[in-house]
């Protein structure tokens, strides 16, 4: 297997990893949590689960990084820095996850104080609570979701594009993709939607799938050979800045 093609596997084994965690796993793990009206009771009732919904939050953070360095070496030959920039996106998405969890075990911590405090209604508890709370809803569906993630997509699904690495039609449905779910970011930050509910979602929907089909692309066809031809072995001729 060549460098390409085990760049391109890679990256699609990291692209099906991130999608599957993420709506698999914190759907099923986190959602209890966020869900919940008693926030406080539940997360110090449940740190078990808060502890699992934390390694699945880095587990995504190392794995978009990597899918970050995994297809690096193929952008790279096409636009040196747009590869650097795609990096530079999926490591603030990484910082980001580190943030969320932060949050989530902090909560748990502060549940178990306020269940021992016996629940007391109105005390820095609530307060303290409430703003760990907001965490998740600005860090992840506000800040990841308006600032980050998109423009990541934009920077990675604008070289396949230009350059032809992926079928067109591919890279058109995630560029697309990437403007849905800017939207939806858009409209959770300025308190249209709830996060996760049914418009939130069906905004999101369309950049996932996409990621799906992709990443099943990458694995089993690869990176188009003739778009990999067309630059010098050393990226020099055919790249671009």
């Amino acid at each position: 297997m060549d460098a390409d093609r085990r760049s391109a596997v890679l990256t699609g084994v990291f692209l099906l990893l991130g999608t599957v965690v993420g709506v698999i796993g914190l759907g099923v793990v986190l959602e209890p949590l966020n869900s919940a009206t008693d926030h406080l009771t539940l997360y110090g009732q449940s740190e078990t689960r808060v502890l699992v919904a934390s390694l699945v939050e880095l587990f995504m953070g190392v794995v978009l990084v990597g899918m970050a360095i995994a297809v690096y070496p193929v952008l790279k030959k096409f636009s040196p820095s747009a590869a650097i920039a795609y990096i530079g996106a999926r490591l603030l998405e990484g910082v980001i996850y580190i943030i969320l969890v932060l949050s989530m075990l902090a909560l748990a911590g502060l549940g178990r104080d306020y269940i021992a405090a016996g629940s007391p209604s109105d005390s820095y508890f609530q307060v303290a609570g409430g703003l760990l709370l907001a965490v998740p809803d600005w860090a992840g569906h506000g800040i990841l979701d308006v600032a980050i993630f998109p423009l990541g997509a934009v920077i990675l699904y604008a070289v396949l594009y230009r350059v032809g690495l992926v079928p067109r039609w591919l890279s058109a449905w995630g560029l697309v993709g990437a403007v849905f779910y800017w939207v939806a970011g858009f409209l959770v930050m300025f308190q249209f939607v709830a996060p996760l509910e049914s418009v939130h979602i069906t905004l999101q929907a369309p950049l996932g799938l996409q990621e799906v089909v992709l990443a099943i692309w990458l694995i089993a066809k690869g990176f188009n050979a003739s778009a990999l031809a067309s630059v010098a072995p050393a990226g020099g001729s055919g790249g671009s800045s």
